[in-house]
């Protein structure tokens, strides 16, 4: 296919029925979209979308697969073009969901407060007490607030015949918001123009409006919000850290946590802070080890008491799960009728629990057009793994059977009408292709009643099967557009400029402060390293002989410190790049994307050399590509970073682990034995060959390089150096104690600079260097268990 636009009306006239209405014309809300994309040709689309691509990569949009070849992080699978609906059926689709939010309140309050639902016999006494997503230990315990529900979603999907159904409720820890955003900046990106053009709402209102209610909450003016995440190996771990990074919330884990006096308190560097809110992104049963699953490493002992004392509001509340299970859709019209007195604007999925007779007959006889699966799932069929099974693939025999098995298993499974969804236009090989979509919707709490977020994203199959929706399946994500006939307000976070006020940074977790201080000790610890092999390379090029006394000298030196020689680029320098990036992944929301994307690149391409470069110029070509690509990175984070307390821990780390790193290397090679050559590599590995030549009229020398590369406080690589910045920003760290009293940590960081600085190059000797190398690690240790612990 060349230049020649490829999307005109009649390629598209057999897309998708989401694009076209009842006659089979194309809907007026996709209009101006198919009109400018059919003007497009082939390599223009395709330069825009790999426009949105690229977006994604470089923001570090990522989603955790889960497959048989271990767990890894996927970029994010965006579908390029956009789902479109007219904003006057989105007003009927959202108030059906509005309607929908508050029956779910309803019910959950009922379920762990009256159970009058159960009384009364419209729910199923076992659907309740069987149920794992039932939380005994909060039957009573109600929401500070006066709401449990403060943050859904809802899965939904059009019919062929242009009606709308909710697929499944989320009320446990809904995600998708973030990557809703992302989808809409990516998108933008690519289609920037016809966006602009067109009446599309914004979602920056949704989320102002949301912070402003988790805000309203807050019982005491020093209460702090947070993110409440699992932690990076969850798969949304990415919007996580984006959501707290958007809305300036903490982001916290189960172990940045404590419980004091029935309060909910972070772990900061600055003390025990307290929590008011936390907006919770892990299964409520991990939450609390205490009270509920006693096998959960990433809860909080106490977090049940500390609502029962009514001092935190938990977003969703606590036990709210249940809501999600899959043989409640059976119930829900029945309970809209008892609750609300109305009927339900938007119904479920058609479901029957076989845990009655009648349901299983109806079933069992109907078994062609059903999807029979476990009834406790919290996911809708296409989205379960596997467990359920599509009543039209069984064989005749098996058929036969069906029944006994409901008889069974009955109380365990739930039989669903079997889904077909309408289809909306994907961008696939050059060519719009049809592929069947359902639509994740959000809604929050607000000051002023349920709001819905005007979009979401769509989740889009794979194939013609509607289970290659899943994203674990191959299922890819696109931006939802809400398009108005009216010209739209345009809304940001950002306060009206009138209203301007400069917000201090909030405490710095414990763990944040940690894995900064570890990033940098782990990036100076890859310099460090890469100098010297540089240099070893550069001189094993020159002598093609590594039993040569310097290069065997280095090379034992370089075993000392676990620098393995086995390859020219070895792997314990990939480990500790790899684990630089681990540390930095534990802090995604206060990381910069640039940043990230830059430390990625350096692994990528340290991974290459270690695989491809051999010994010699190669060698020292390949490190010299490596420290530019960490010297950049260095650059981003470091000096980008803003300078409050996250800094100064990572500078700590940094200037602890040069200083080390010169230590070593010159207790092991300035001493009178050390070969012929040492000191001038030295100066090399301490990039300091130039300013010994303008600072010394004499050759190189065991006391000018000590003084230069020990004792020198302007040589920003010189251990003095080093020291004099560690005491510096040690003075501007908070105390977590708040005694006023000098701590341990600032007298030894204090003494460490002033012993080090009456020193004169000729009382250096390696004994002087291994009691310096150990005090700088009493001083890590220090660091550790006064600000860490």
């Amino acid at each position: 296919m060349g230049d020649d636009p490829v999307l005109g009306y009649r390629a598209l006239s057999g897309v998708s029925d989401e694009m076209l209405d009842r006659n089979g014309q194309i809907r007026p809300v996709w209009q101006t979209l198919i009109d400018a994309l059919g003007r497009m040709s082939e390599s223009e689309l395709h330069e825009r979308f790999a426009r949105a691509d690229r977006y994604l990569r470089d923001a570090g949009v990522f989603y955790r697969s889960y497959g048989a070849q271990g767990n890894g992080e996927r970029s994010w699978p965006i579908s390029h073009v956009p789902v479109l609906i007219d904003g006057r059926e989105w007003e009927k689709v959202s108030a059906g969901l509005v309607q929908r939010a508050e029956l779910l309140e309803k019910i959950v309050a009922d379920i762990y407060g009256d159970n009058t639902l159960v009384r009364d016999g419209i729910l199923p006494p076992a659907l309740v007490a069987s149920n794992p997503e039932f939380l005994r230990p909060l039957v009573g315990v109600k929401p500070v607030n006066g709401h449990y529900l403060h943050f859904c979603s809802f899965e939904i999907g059009r019919g062929p015949d242009g009606n709308w159904w909710v697929l499944a409720d989320r009320t446990q820890a809904p995600s998708g918001a973030g990557f809703a955003l992302e989808n809409r900046v990516a998108t933008t990106r690519a289609l920037s123009d016809i966006y602009g053009e067109m009446h599309v709402h914004r979602l920056a209102s949704f989320f102002g409006a949301f912070r402003n209610a988790l805000q309203a909450h807050k019982r005491y003016p020093d209460d702090r919000i947070a993110v409440l995440t699992p932690g990076p190996a969850n798969e949304t771990y990415f919007e996580h850290a984006y959501i707290a990074r958007y809305l300036g919330f903490m982001l916290l884990e189960g172990e940045d946590l404590t419980v004091v006096n029935d309060r909910v308190m972070v772990r900061t560097v600055a003390g025990l802070k307290p929590i008011g809110v936390l907006w919770r992104r892990l299964d409520a049963s991990y939450a609390d080890p205490l009270e509920l699953n006693q096998n959960s490493h990433i809860g909080t002992p106490g977090l049940v008491q500390a609502l029962r004392a009514g001092s935190v509001t938990i977003v969703n509340a606590l036990g709210a799960g249940i809501l999600e299970t899959r043989a409640l859709l059976a119930f829900t019209p029945t309970i809209c009728h008892h609750l609300l007195d109305e009927e339900l604007l938007l119904p479920s999925i058609a479901t029957w629990w076989c845990g009655q007779e009648s349901e299983r007959k109806h079933v069992a006889d109907n078994i062609e057009r059903m999807v029979i699966g476990p009834a406790y799932s919290r996911l809708p069929f296409f989205d379960d793994s596997g467990q359920s099974v599509l009543g039209s693939s069984l064989r005749e025999s098996a058929k036969r059977s069906v029944g006994e098995w409901l008889a069974s298993e009955g109380g365990k499974l739930v039989g669903q009408e079997v889904v077909t969804l309408s289809t909306t236009p994907a961008y696939c090989g050059g060519k719009l292709i049809p592929r069947p979509m359902s639509l994740r919707v959000f809604a929050a709490r607000t000051e002023n009643g349920w709001q819905i977020m005007p979009g979401g994203f769509a989740r889009i199959g794979s194939g013609d099967d509607v289970e290659a929706i899943a994203m674990q399946a191959g299922g890819t994500a696109a931006d939802v557009w809400i398009v108005s006939d009216k010209p739209v307000e345009r809304q940001s976070l950002l306060p009206p400029e009138e209203s301007f006020s400069r917000n201090m940074p909030g405490s710095l977790p414990s763990r944040a402060a940690d894995n900064l201080f570890w990033l940098g000790r782990y990036i100076e610890r890859s310099e460090g390293a890469l100098r010297i092999l540089r240099s070893w390379h550069i001189r094993y090029a020159e002598a093609a002989n590594p039993a040569q006394p310097l290069l065997a000298d280095v090379a034992r030196y370089l075993e000392s410190i676990d620098m393995d020689m086995a390859k020219a680029v070895p792997e314990p320098l990939i480990r500790n790049i790899d684990s630089a990036i681990y540390s930095a992944s534990n802090i995604r929301d206060r990381f910069s994307p640039d940043g990230w994307l830059a430390l990625n690149d350096l692994a990528k391409t340290a991974k290459r050399f270690h695989e491809a470069v051999q010994a010699g110029d190669d060698a020292a070509h390949a490190m010299t590509v490596l420290l530019r690509k960490l010297a950049g990175f260095a650059g981003l984070v470091h000096e980008n970073m803003y300078r409050f307390t996250g800094w100064r821990f990572l500078s700590i780390g940094r200037y602890l682990e040069r200083g080390l790193h010169m230590t070593r290397l010159l207790g092991h090679m300035s001493g009178p034995d050390a070969p012929d050559g040492s000191l001038d590599m030295l100066l090399e590995i301490g990039d300091s060959v130039m300013t010994h030549r303008r600072r010394y009229n004499v050759n190189t020398a065991r006391l000018t390089v000590t003084d230069l590369l020990a004792l020198d406080p302007l040589n920003p690589r010189s251990i003095l150096f080093q020291l004099n910045e560690i005491r510096t920003e040690v003075e501007q760290l908070p105390h977590p104690h708040g005694t006023g009293q000098m701590s341990a940590l600032d007298r030894e960081s204090m003494r460490l600079h002033s012993g080090l600085a009456v020193m004169t190059p000729d009382a250096m000797n390696a004994d002087v260097y291994a009691k310096l190398e150990a005090e700088m690690e009493k001083l890590s240790d220090l660091l550790g268990q006064t600000y860490f612990g």
